[in-house]
């Protein structure tokens, strides 16, 4: 079937993407600047991609015709505190106008959970946005969902940086506050679920994992599983504007992202019925199986996310080009260089590690293994299989190989070392031969950020010398 996916470089977009791929479908995605979708050159061999604004003027001149299913997944929260809501009306009504003139037979809706008639401009805007939609010349499905969890997800990211940057939490009384959060590979398995299910036309179902928690709870449980200490302390009164500057400054969030997350965070988020999974025989994980999902070692989609498992056995299947690092709450070292033999690059790249060295300071990276086996790490005694060869999922030193692949000129390590977080190395060329050098930590706890300033200063001399001696042609 062929599909219309919006909102397709979006978090949610980006990950039902490869689920709509892997069942076969046809998809065109809708983006308003195809520069911006990150997509690896296989995936972009099996997609089309259409620019347009659904807030611009209509002209469906151009517009694919020839469609069977579309998602609706456009929201504007992030890019206004105060006129979203007429942004997001007026995107439905354009939305609707194109699909008048498509052969499209079911909409897909992802609408927030609705249980108060007092809502918030987030929840009411997604309500109009409904009515909108129904009214439409198609079958629209509704599927209404609460907190996603999952990396990256506002939300959760919100939730991760709270626990993480402060083991005392002065917080306002909208902790207490019950929601019921989903796991992102659920809601992905929601959508993709009921595509072309002629039970689920012209109907709205709410979605939620199994557990119904107050914010307080959920925080709680993320410091347990992350075994973080973490204090509460709630004050009767805290005015939305604090909260929201509260949340700005210490979470990675957009102040604009966080006065509408505040404003809704005093709304009860709880699923009515979970009749809709019963007709996909779909059953959520819990919020902590949640919450281990979203920290696998590499952020990846639903399809794909049994690689972990395949780092053990070497290799990966297809697919990989979903591989994303992780944007959020992170602190990344970001060094480039113009480069004259791409070809003598990429060798160099290809070669590192083992007993050729890491190009700049080996016998400060010796130090660094020694350390790491004294306290019960890998160290640097696993060297790497071939001296020229890398395979994803091969064992390089105290590093793992994700993603190998010399015709993207793109080599991409995590880090199996004994760390407070986790660590990415990046090696990646550019079609106009720049070397991009990107070390990326996501420190776990107050440890994991003194950590990284404590070697800082190393850093500085060891990647810089290690990039200006890799671009060496």
């Amino acid at each position: 079937m062929k599909i219309l996916l919006t909102g397709a470089n979006g978090y949610i977009g980006m990950r039902l993407l490869p689920a709509l791929l892997e069942e076969g479908h046809e998809v065109i995605c809708c983006v308003r600047d195809k520069n911006r979708m990150a997509l690896d050159a296989e995936t972009l061999k099996r997609v089309t991609l259409f620019e347009i604004d659904f807030l611009k003027e209509v002209n469906t001149e151009n517009f694919p015709k020839d469609i069977d299913a579309a998602y609706y997944l456009i929201h504007s929260m992030s890019v206004s505190t105060k006129d979203f809501d007429e942004l997001e009306a007026q995107s439905a009504q354009n939305f609707n106008r194109y699909m008048e003139a498509t052969s499209v037979k079911q909409v897909i809706y992802l609408s927030g959970i609705v249980n108060e008639e007092s809502l918030s401009k987030h929840l009411s805007s997604r309500k109009k946005v409904e009515e909108i939609l129904y009214e439409g010349n198609y079958h629209l499905t509704v599927l209404r969902a609460g907190i996603v969890v999952g990396s990256g997800s506002s939300s959760f990211e919100i939730i991760r940086d709270l626990c993480e940057k402060l083991p005392i939490m002065v917080a306002p009384k909208w902790l207490k506050t019950k929601i019921q959060p989903i796991a992102i590979r659920d809601v992905i398995a929601f959508l993709s679920g009921v595509a072309f299910k002629e039970e689920c036309y012209d109907q709205s179902f709410d979605i939620g994992g199994p557990d119904v928690l107050t914010y307080k709870e959920m925080l709680q449980i993320y410091a347990k599983v992350r075994k973080l200490r973490l204090w509460i302390i709630s004050v009767p009164v805290m005015s939305p504007r604090l909260s929201s500057y509260w949340l700005y400054f210490v979470t990675s969030t957009t102040y604009k992202l966080a006065v509408n997350l505040v404003d809704s965070m005093k709304m009860e988020v709880v699923a009515k019925d979970n009749k809709l999974q019963e007709i996909l025989n779909i059953h959520p994980i819990s919020y902590e199986a949640a919450i281990k999902k979203a920290f696998i070692k590499i952020e990846q989609n639903l399809v794909i996310s049994s690689w972990k498992d395949s780092l053990v056995a070497g290799r990966f299947s297809n697919l990989k080009g979903y591989i994303q690092v992780p944007k959020y709450g992170c602190l990344k070292d970001e060094k480039s260089i113009p480069i004259t033999n791409e070809k003598k690059v990429l060798q160099n790249i290809w070669s590192i590690g083992g007993h050729h060295g890491w190009y700049y300071g080996n016998w400060l990276w010796k130090i660094r293994g020694f350390m790491d086996q004294l306290v019960g790490g890998v160290g640097l005694r696993r060297g790497r299989t071939h001296p020229d060869k890398i395979y994803a999922g091969d064992a390089l030193d105290f590093w793992r190989v994700i993603y190998a692949d010399k015709e993207e000129k793109r080599l991409l390590l995590f880090a199996e070392m004994k760390l407070p977080g986790e660590a990415w190395l990046e090696f990646k060329i550019d079609d106009k031969n720049t070397l991009y050098q990107t070390a990326t930590f996501r420190p776990k706890g107050l440890w994991g950020r003194l950590y990284w300033y404590s070697v800082l200063p190393f850093h500085f001399f060891i990647f810089g010398g290690m990039i200006r001696n890799i671009a060496k042609g």
